[in-house]
């Protein structure tokens, strides 16, 4: 079977403790590159194991070598910096993700963690999986606000040059073997929720166009896209130490997300704040879009209680009163450590999990 597999999973893992103390004597100069680099290969071939061992199809590295699910690839191309936080806060934590700003003309000159996804793909003979966040990830947070109107007088040239950013970026990856790529969005479900789209009127937009650029966007990032390559989307309404920033249902973007060129959509759907799966019945199923699949986030990765079985294969049928059961997948809602802190919940109920996504999908769709 091609991706996305009938049990699959967002990307993050919970850092082991090993790596965590890696990280900070690192951080301290206790520890050189080539020193923390050996303890994070090691680290990801056990956590490789791990997702073999349980039956997954698709592999990731747990992005084990980043600290933020989007900040580590986002900085790494010409013309983004990072700064503190003006928007949308996340709830119960004091600690804020910063934000990326765009200071010159966007660029990509040298391949973003291509050799993170090559060692990945040496350490499974399984599908090795990898994870991007969507060129919308440059403008969400900030918006025009945050975008130098001096590289970029018109937003036009700034959407051109992202998605040509994007394009090297993605044919770096495939040149070193990708074929399984997710790219990470928040931006569609935060639209969804109220205070997000009065941020977006305070930073000089029109939230109520946004959707349509980012699916333009995402698109034209995706014009010409290597051959033999699977791609995701994934979208949440926020994952930092599990907390969230958005709430409301995927009705007002439903329809510029699903026009978005891309094989499958994870969609987050383990809490009331996600709305119904109505919005499932505008999935375009004709055409070239026929094979077009749902994975459904139904497991939370914010808190450590294990999901039950029948109550997971009762909303699996709901859904597929919208969406074709062969045409569903399942999933966590997030990934259980979007930034280095992680989400409130321990290893082993992270592996519960995971290991009950795949027992869920073995007997709905007989694996």
């Amino acid at each position: 079977m091609k991706p996305p597999f009938r049990a699959d999973h967002v990307g993050s893992l919970l850092r082991p403790p090993e790596l965590v103390a890696a990280r900070a004597r690192h951080r301290r100069g206790e520890l050189d590159a080539e020193g923390l680099r050996a303890v994070e290969d090691a680290a990801i071939r056990a956590a490789v194991a791990r997702q073999e061992a349980i039956g997954l199809q698709g592999v990731t590295d747990g992005e084990y070598r980043r600290d933020w699910w989007h900040l580590d690839f986002l900085a790494q191309l010409e013309g983004v910096t990072l700064h503190a936080n003006p928007g949308p806060k996340f709830g119960g934590t004091e600690e804020q993700p910063p934000i990326a700003t765009v200071t010159a003309r966007v660029r990509c000159t040298r391949p973003i963690m291509a050799d993170h996804f090559a060692f990945l793909k040496s350490a499974t003979a399984r599908t090795a999986k990898f994870t991007i966040p969507s060129p919308s990830m440059l403008h969400l947070r900030g918006g025009r606000a945050s975008i130098s109107r001096a590289a970029y007088p018109d937003l036009a040239g700034f959407w051109a040059d992202a998605a040509a950013a994007y394009r090297e970026a993605i044919a770096h990856l495939a040149a070193a073997g990708c074929t399984y790529l997710q790219l990470d969005d928040v931006a569609f479900a935060y639209l969804c929720d109220e205070k997000v789209r009065a941020s977006c009127r305070a930073n000089g937009d029109d939230p109520d166009a946004l959707p349509g650029i980012y699916a333009d966007a995402i698109n034209a990032a995706l014009a010409g896209r290597p051959a033999g390559m699977t791609i995701a989307m994934h979208t949440c309404r926020g994952n930092f130490k599990s907390a969230w920033v958005a709430s409301g249902g995927y009705d007002p973007v439903a329809e510029a997300m699903f026009a978005t060129d891309v094989d499958a959509y994870f969609m987050e759907f383990d809490s009331a704040r996600a709305g119904t799966f109505a919005p499932l019945r505008l999935l375009p199923r004709d055409g070239k879009n026929r094979g077009k699949k749902v994975v459904l986030g139904l497991v939370t990765t914010k808190v450590g209680a294990l999901e039950d079985k029948d109550a997971l294969k009762r909303r699996i049928d709901e859904a597929a009163k919208y969406v074709p059961l062969e045409n569903l997948c399942l999933s966590p809602q997030c990934g259980f450590s979007s930034t280095h802190h992680g989400n409130a919940l321990s290893e082993d109920e992270q592996w519960r999990k995971l290991e009950r996504v795949v027992e869920v999908a073995r007997e709905v769709w007989s694996m």
